[in-house]
């Protein structure tokens, strides 16, 4: 008899084993491999010659290639737990079902007698055969048991218990029926060296019809009193999908989840940079992430040996990973069993290193980190912890900075720290040397390579860091059991920032200096830190170099922190950078509210502007005199904001068509203005909305659709469909919004409350809207109250589970996130694009190549996109749908998952199909590599197609070239784009030499079958014909200004794509904040829009003033970013550089405020504002130099003067510029690009 069987990896071992000792010839093929589309041609080629099919199919596309090529004539048995799969069957019904029962029994018997089954009952062979023979469901294994037990007590009886502590172990019924047990094995002999053991199997979700239970009533009968869980089973645990986290709650332990590698041996899985493919991290980590597990380290591999080799085979231990996670899991009960008063807990604070150490102590998205960690040490105290907590955050600044508990950098030199009293600890050489060879030697050769051998040597001009008398420095300060320090700089070293100590730029690969490890191991050996708090979004320590997930002991991550439990503070509207966190260092998130969204309206000279506007309009029908006047003062207004030029429409009298229009365009900007929902300070840790603001909260969160506009407007007889661009009628609604949402808060009754919000303006009352309402406000509202974060984080303190919860957008009304105080996850992207995305992406797409073909006469051969991680978590993927639409493709779905793309035909399509040339983040490169895979697939089939050049640019581009890659990124295992390091480190003397960046990072290739290939030439030759750059802002929380990222990628291809091309390429910006009313517009407008309506806005302005320190950092930040994009594109006007001089170094209470708040960022921001027109960046004006400079340099001299003499080498506000080419690191790196670029 010859069998093929096509049937899921874990099933073909004991197949394998039972065909041969019945002599049947196999053919087995696992089901994951059918993805594969060479080998699954090969498979159907040899289906004809068998005698009989068996199939256990899946929900995956290649099954529609797969099932019209099943041979007439053969006997298919189709299996499955899901019986709608059984209808693929061509033998009777009882024949499958028997065949499903041997396989849901398992074990070598019931494999044996499934194939003797099939030969007697289908084939009519002459051999007897046994019925499925039940096993166990579930009970209690252990390799020295005589028997498996099926209660904890009999176990218990029979192993004792020893051990104040217990491990249990649940895994899957199969690896015990299928004798698949090694690892498990080795996973109970290591937990027993220190604790008690007991290991569980099961079938997950159980069958009640057949009597098996699912994995929660498995662990309530039979682990109900572990310290810690070790949860093996990946896929669902109950057919409730809530019922595991209420079990979990109720637990009160850590549930830890390691994997067990399908596919690779741990050979092959040492030497990947990605750990594990898209197709292993749905089931065997985004699901459990969402169950609120951690500890995602592989025990288990792929056996090597096995009977068709890997991901058909058992699993072999994977032994230093499973000693990691015993050791780590003990760490964690220790946590539970310490006492408040004993517990030592290390808060680990970022700083934005590249924009000033001195100015960005505890930098954060959106979270004023330095009243959170005063907030938090307070409630510890509060709780029994032996901690001391400071007044407040500006306090927490104060005593930072006055010490110099900070990393050594401009304006601070090693020797200021250990005078100023800023050294929480010295390291000693002897000591480091025995922290550094714990290290594997691999780790240990590269960080020596860079950074010397230990404790650090100068090299290539660069120092050591953080060396004083030979002995490491720690920086931080100590409130008793707590201490508060600053994270180690990643990539550089000194007290310099330039081209040539920051090593990370030379090589995005570099191990960070030894002071890193140093920081860590101190916290965790001398300190004696039970657990380390990272505070904020976010550090360095989950973006050194490794795997992007299954992490090995060489993975930087991992063997830096060691052993320590990670919790971190973490925004709820980041899941993609809160995943990494996760995967790649171990982290346990606690995340935290987001900011309250404030509208916001014109001022200045635009608040006059916008007044006489609405006065012209009042006369010019009734009073022609007063008319005229106002259009002279409109004029007046307009030049002197510079509008004329930024709206391109020449003011004058003369011409009244050319007035209207600069009517217009003043109308749109100020819409735009009113239009934009602005955040009101920051977010401290712990701290709910309240009152009138709780309101301001919600009001914008259910109107993320214009739904609650739409319901006011209605009431009030209104047009329900709105214009952004009816300012007076949005303000209004806004207001009305805002005072309605606030009376239900405080009870007033419906449907009174409408009449009194509404007044006069109310013509009707919509019951069935207001019913809604009222319900969607007070569910957001308590779930608000439920918000517990400092709890949340004290919980953790104890070794406790973390509730899970979803992660997003509140302005996209994702309520779901709250409350807050939870271990987010992130979103499966099975569904990405999805159609509403898809809607959205078209029109993108469309606006987008109208736009150019507006302004150039012609569609853009070439459209250079950045895709970040952001448009799968936030906008579900309307990038991607763009990406799609422009190729002239689309997603095909079955039951709301994606299955494939469908060629539009150009006949519907009626354009060319456009090319694109991709740059992925590393962020969505790792978290939704499977994306990445769908787009390459589409591009390539659309790149194949016999269509006329001029019609598919693609394949124009393709026969010039080959079918070459499309999606580039930064090496595997590295993030950043490197333009952004280049710019804040001034190594550059043009535009040409941040390009040369770009390329030197980016120009690595991913795809399908793709992870990370050189591929310089072929971004190179992408680059040249691109004509337009891409980006898009989808949510009013995030700007372009909000990050230096942007600036980097964006600004970073843009700046390649003209040196490249020689051209001048267009910058785009899509704006989908309001998915009803999509935009492109360009680069330069999009910055004009976030400078006006946040940096020089001051009601913005104000907000972040409330926050002290770190207000006055965010501000000098942002500052920061129009310089970074200025370097890069080219695109700020001169008045914004003007304006942001005048704003903050020369208005004297914006200067004093500085000075007392945060000095440093004041500097900071002088000496970019000085550069920008020393490089011929910005024009400035005559008066606001000379009174720039003069400022700058009363500031500098009370910088010195507050330092004192130091015996170190302080740079200062100096700038020193080294060119790549001035560089040695570089020299090699940036001709090799050259010369390639010469071969195009």
């Amino acid at each position: 008899m010859r069998l093929t069987a096509i049937v899921w990896g874990s099933e073909i071992p004991m197949l394998v084993t039972a065909a041969a000792e019945t002599g049947v010839s196999l053919r087995a093929h696992p089901t994951y491999r059918m993805r594969d589309p060479a080998y699954l041609d090969s498979c159907i080629r040899e289906l004809g010659d068998s005698d009989i099919i068996l199939l256990h199919p899946t929900n995956d596309a290649y099954w529609d290639t797969l099932i019209p090529a099943l041979p007439p004539g053969v006997p298919v048995i189709s299996f499955g737990h899901d019986q709608s799969f059984w209808t693929l069957s061509t033998v009777p019904l009882p024949v499958t079902a028997t065949v499903n029962a041997y396989f849901i029994y398992g074990g070598s018997d019931n494999m044996r007698n499934l194939v003797r089954f099939i030969q007697g009952r289908v084939l009519s062979l002459p051999v007897t055969w046994e019925e499925p023979s039940l096993y166990l469901w579930e009970g209690v294994y252990h390799p020295d048991a005589p028997r498996v037990f099926s209660t904890a007590d009999e176990y218990w009886q029979w192993r004792g218990r020893e051990k104040p502590h217990t491990i249990g172990i649940l895994f899957y019924r199969i690896y015990w029926a299928n004798g698949d047990l090694q690892a498990i094995d080795a996973l109970i002999r290591e937990c027993e060296r220190e604790y008690n053991a007991i290991a569980v199997f099961s079938v997950g979700t159980g069958d009640s019809s057949a009597g098996a239970l699912d994995a929660t009533e498995v662990i309530q009968r039979f682990l109900p009193d572990v310290d810690a869980l070790v949860c093996l089973q990946s896929s669902a645990l109950s057919h409730d999908p809530d019922e595991p986290v209420r079990v979990f709650e109720a637990l009160g332990v850590p549930v830890v989840h390691p994997l067990m590698l399908y596919y690779r041996t741990e050979e092959e899985w040492k030497e990947s940079l990605d750990g594990m493919g898209s197709i292993e991290l749905g089931w065997s980590v985004v699901l459990p992430e969402m169950y609120g597990m951690t500890g995602m380290i592989p025990v288990a591999s792929a056996m090597a040996e096995g009977p068709l080799g890997p991901g058909h085979a058992w699993h072999s231990p994977v032994r230093e990973r499973i000693r990691a996670l015993v050791r780590r899991i003990g760490s964690l009960i220790r946590l539970r069993e310490k006492p408040p008063a004993e517990k030592r807990v290390a808060f680990v604070l970022n700083s934005s290193a590249c924009a000033s150490v001195e100015a960005n102590v505890g930098a954060a998205a959106h979270l004023d980190t330095l009243q959170s960690v005063a907030d938090i040490l307070s409630r510890m105290k509060e709780e029994g912890f032996c901690v001391e907590a400071p007044e407040s955050g500006e306090a927490l600044a104060k005593a930072i900075l006055d010490r110099r508990a900070i990393n050594e950098f401009r304006w601070t030199t090693v020797q200021d720290i250990v005078k100023r009293g800023g050294a929480l600890g010295m390291v000693e050489k002897e000591t480091y040397d025995e922290w550094f060879s714990e290290l594997p030697a691999p780790l240990r050769s590269r960080i020596a390579e860079t950074w010397g051998d230990p404790p650090g040597e100068a090299k290539d001009g660069v120092p050591p860091a953080m060396l004083y008398d030979g002995k490491m420095v720690i920086p931080g300060l100590s409130f008793g059991n707590a201490v508060v320090c600053t994270q180690p700089k990643r990539g550089c070293a000194g007290s310099r920032c330039d081209g040539q100590v920051c090593r990370i730029l030379h090589d995005p690969q570099v191990p960070p200096p030894h002071h890193y490890l140093a920081v860590y191991r101190y916290l965790e050996r001398v300190f004696g830190a039970d657990l380390i708090v990272h505070v904020g979004t976010h550090g360095s320590l989950e973006f050194l170099p490794g795997k992007s997930v299954a992490p090995s002991n060489e993975c930087l991550p991992d063997a830096i922190l060691g052993d320590l439990p990670l919790l971190y503070i973490y925004n709820s509207d980041n899941p993609s950078e809160g995943t990494i966190a996760k995967r790649r260092a171990g982290a346990t998130i606690i995340d935290h509210l987001q900011t309250v969204m404030a509208p916001t309206s014109p001022y200045g000279v635009l608040k006059d502007l916008e007044e006489k506007i609405a006065e012209y309009h009042k006369f010019a029908g009734s009073d022609g005199a007063r008319a005229h006047a106002l259009q002279h003062q409109i004029i007046d207004l307009v030049t002197k904001e510079g509008l004329d030029k930024e709206l391109g429409i020449l003011t004058s009298l003369h011409d009244p068509a050319a007035f209207e229009r600069l009517l217009e365009g003043a109308g749109r900007l100020i819409s735009g203005i009113y239009g934009t929902r602005i955040p009101e300070g920051m977010h401290v840790f712990g701290r709910i909305p309240a009152g009138r603001t709780r309101a301001r909260f919600i009001a914008p969160i259910l109107n993320h659709d214009g739904h609650l506009h739409r319901l006011i407007a209605g009431m009030m007889g209104l047009d329900e469909r709105i214009s952004p661009s009816e300012t007076a009628l949005v303000r209004v609604l806004d207001g009305f919004s805002e005072d309605l949402v606030s009376r239900i808060l405080e009870g007033e009754g419906l449907p009174q409350a409408p009449g009194r919000v509404l007044g006069d303006s109310l013509v009707r009352i919509d019951e069935g809207g207001l019913a809604s309402l009222e319900r969607e406000v007070r569910e957001i509202s308590r779930a608000l109250d439920r918000s517990d974060e400092i709890g949340s984080l004290i919980n953790g303190t104890r070794g406790g589970y973390i509730q899970p919860g979803p992660s997003g957008l509140l302005s996209r009304g994702k309520t779901g996130i709250l409350p807050t105080g939870r271990n987010f996850y992130s979103l499966d992207p099975s569904s990405v694009p999805t159609e509403a995305a898809w809607e959205v992406g078209t029109k993108l797409a469309g606006i987008l190549v109208e736009r150019h073909r507006q302004e150039h006469g012609s569609y853009p051969e070439n459209v250079a996109l950045l895709w970040m991680a952001s448009d799968i978590m936030w906008a579900d993927g309307e990038q991607c749908a763009q990406a799609l639409a422009l190729i002239g493709a689309e997603p095909v779905r079955e039951h709301g998952r994606l299955k494939g793309v469908r060629i539009i035909p150009l006949e519907r399509l009626g354009r060319p199909r456009i090319d694109i040339t991709v740059r992925v983040s590393g962020i969505l490169r790792d978290c939704f590599f499977g994306c990445v895979e769908f787009l390459d697939d589409a591009i390539r089939a659309v790149a194949a197609l016999d269509e006329p050049p001029e019609w598919n640019y693609l394949r124009k581009h393709s026969a010039e070239g080959g079918i070459g890659p499309r999606i580039f990124g930064a090496p595997r295992g590295t993030y950043g784009m490197g333009v952004n390091l280049a710019v804040y480190a001034s190594a550059w003397d043009d535009v040409s030499d941040l390009a040369d960046v770009f390329i030197y990072w980016n120009g690595y290739s991913y795809g399908r079958g793709v992870f990370g290939e050189k591929s310089t030439e072929h971004l190179v030759s992408q680059l040249r014909t691109v004509d337009v750059t891409f980006n898009k802002t989808a949510t009013d929380e995030y700007d372009l200004l909000g990050c230096c990222c942007y600036f980097g990628s964006h600004g970073g291809m843009t700046a390649a794509a003209r040196e490249v091309s020689g051209k001048e390429v267009s910058a785009y910006y899509g704006d989908t904040r309001n998915t009803s009313q999509v935009d492109v517009r360009t680069l330069a407008d999009e910055l004009r829009r976030v400078v006006r309506t946040k940096l020089l806005n001051p009601q913005y302005i104000d907000a972040l003033k409330e926050h002290g320190y770190a207000g006055a950092a965010e501000l000098s930040k942002r500052a920061g970013r129009v310089f970074g994009w200025d370097a890069t594109t080219g695109e700020v006007d001169d008045r914004i550089f003007d304006d942001i001089a005048r704003t903050f170094l020369l208005d004297e209470k914006n200067r004093e405020f500085f000075r007392e708040h945060n000095i440093w960022a004041m500097e900071e921001m002088g000496r970019r504002l000085l550069e920008a027109q020393a490089r011929g960046m910005w024009q400035a004006d005559d008066e606001v130099l000379e009174e720039l400079r003069a400022v700058y340099l009363q500031i500098e001299g009370d910088l010195e003067d507050e330092m004192g003499v130091s015996s170190g080498d302080r740079q200062g506000g100096a700038i020193e510029v080294f060119s790549p080419e001035e560089m040695k690191a570089w020299k090699e790196q940036v001709s090799h690009l050259k010369r390639h670029a010469a071969k195009q």
